[in-house]
């Protein structure tokens, strides 16, 4: 009987150190694809405003990306680029 309450709570701890180990890149990965999709709606919506004025992003996933880790600073930097080049 002793044995056995033994074994649940190392199982216990043994499950709780497991889901730490793994929470915390799941968690970084699930914030840099909702930051992504996030990024994206904004190069969508910079694209929205842009036709009126013959402005176009390409939407693919290295600007999505881009914008979704850097934030508006990521944007301005797509939208001066995109000025220099073309």
């Amino acid at each position: 009987m002793n044995i056995n309450i033994i074994t649940y709570l190392a199982c216990i701890c043994f499950l709780f150190l497991f889901g730490r180990i793994f929470i915390v890149p799941i968690r970084k990965v699930l914030k840099l694809v909702l930051n992504s999709i996030i990024g994206g709606c904004v190069i969508f919506f910079i694209n929205i405003i842009g036709a009126n004025f013959g402005f176009h992003i390409g939407l693919n996933v290295f600007t999505s990306i881009l914008v979704g880790l850097l934030g508006l600073p990521g944007a301005v930097v797509l939208i001066i680029v995109k000025l220099l080049v073309g």
